[in-house]
């Protein structure tokens, strides 16, 4: 069967974190040993940091690694040494370049892309933000052209990756000679709260740094393997808006997540997925690691295999939730496996929700290899 050679496809993946490895059971020792004087809120800090699913992530501040009475992030800090919002920014505008440039780099390098065809280029990040910012830095460092299309998604939550891909397929569609780079940057560690309530710890419990670029463009032969992408769907959720908060503190950006995320989602989303897909068979699933009790349920209601989730909590395992970024991770992660299990093209779906609730999501479809004309040729008479 030959498929379109101009489809649009992400051609390339790259992903980066930061040096610093925060084990996950170090990290509830030290947690505890700063809640000694709060045995409820330590005995609370400590089960959800071992049953959220998440053994290891990354951070870009090494004080995090410290024990619980040098640590400014952990509840034994006072609010006079916790970080301020403004160092916070400071540690953001010194980390946050260098792993956008490594990861965009990767994507360029694995989708064999020059950086002067890039036309378009879109920055994604919440934990973050400066001026000139991280698309003017990223442009003259990595040798993009000064007339590039910039445009920046901020403080759009965990949903903006996919977004952004969604945004990049729209530019692809109307002009076949676009070529988009998406930059993805989240330090979210940034903003642990030294706080012993039940938000801020659940929030300290899963979320790690990380970067994640791709470029997205129209499918050529030398592209492969690649996901192609098909129609995209954004939907606001009714009556959540109080869900899922994100606003800037005197100590960082303070963070609530109801627990009643996981049921809405499973409550709504189906009908969504219907609307975009129809009755297809989904075979591929490249779901946002927004937590474990998302997968769960999202694997309960499409009664998905352990292997179609594997990617998606592999990503949680190792890395956390990195915000935006994410979502680049498990599709990198699912077409490594893909490759190594020398798999056909295959259809699916990637899902992503963020603040609102808003729900982002695109068809995707693993392409091994596009064959160029000799090949199909070579490949027809070979069936002959």
């Amino acid at each position: 069967m030959k498929h379109s050679q101009s489809s649009i496809a992400i051609l390339g993946i790259g992903t980066a974190v930061p040096p610093h490895l925060v084990d996950q059971a170090d990290t509830a020792r030290r947690l505890v040993d700063a809640l000694s004087d709060k045995p409820d809120s330590a005995r609370w800090g400590r089960r959800i940091f071992k049953q959220c699913g998440v053994q290891s992530r990354y951070t870009c501040e090494p004080n995090l690694l410290a024990e619980a009475a040098e640590c400014r992030y952990l509840p034994s800090a006072s609010p006079e040494t916790a970080p301020s919002t403004a160092e916070r920014m400071g540690i953001y505008k010194r980390e946050s370049v260098p792993l956008g440039l490594h990861a965009a780099r990767q994507a360029l390098a694995d989708g064999k892309v020059d950086a002067a065809e890039i036309t378009h280029l879109i920055t994604v990040s919440c934990t973050g933000q400066f001026l000139p910012g991280m698309d003017a830095a990223i442009i003259h460092q990595l040798g993009l052209t000064p007339t590039i299309t910039r445009i920046p998604l901020n403080f759009l939550g965990c949903a903006a990756g996919l977004k952004a891909i969604g945004l990049s397929r729209q530019i692809v569609s109307n002009d076949s000679n676009a070529i988009v780079l998406v930059v993805c940057v989240e330090l979210c560690t940034l903003h642990i709260q030294p706080s012993g309530d039940k938000e801020s710890l659940f929030a300290a419990s899963f979320f790690g740094d990380g970067a994640s670029a791709c470029v997205i463009g129209a499918g050529k032969p030398h592209h492969r393997p690649i996901f192609e992408l098909g129609e995209e769907r954004s939907v606001l959720l009714p009556e959540c808006a109080e869900e899922m908060v994100w606003e800037v503190g005197n100590h960082g950006f303070d963070l609530y997540l109801s627990p009643h995320i996981p049921k809405l989602i499973g409550e709504f989303i189906p009908a969504e997925v219907k609307q975009l897909c129809g009755d297809e068979m989904l075979d591929l699933w490249a779901i946002h690691p927004g937590g474990k009790g998302i997968i769960d349920i999202l694997q309960n209601k499409f009664e998905l295999t352990d292997e179609q989730t594997s990617h998606s909590l592999g990503v949680l395992r190792d890395y956390g939730n990195v915000s935006s970024a994410t979502i680049l991770f498990v599709l990198n992660a699912m077409r490594s496996h893909l490759q190594e299990t020398a798999s056909e093209r295959a259809g699916g779906i990637a899902l992503a929700f963020g603040p609102g609730l808003t729900a982002e999501m695109i068809k995707i479809a693993y392409v091994p290899a596009v064959l160029t004309g000799d090949q199909e040729q070579m490949a027809d008479e070979a069936y002959v």
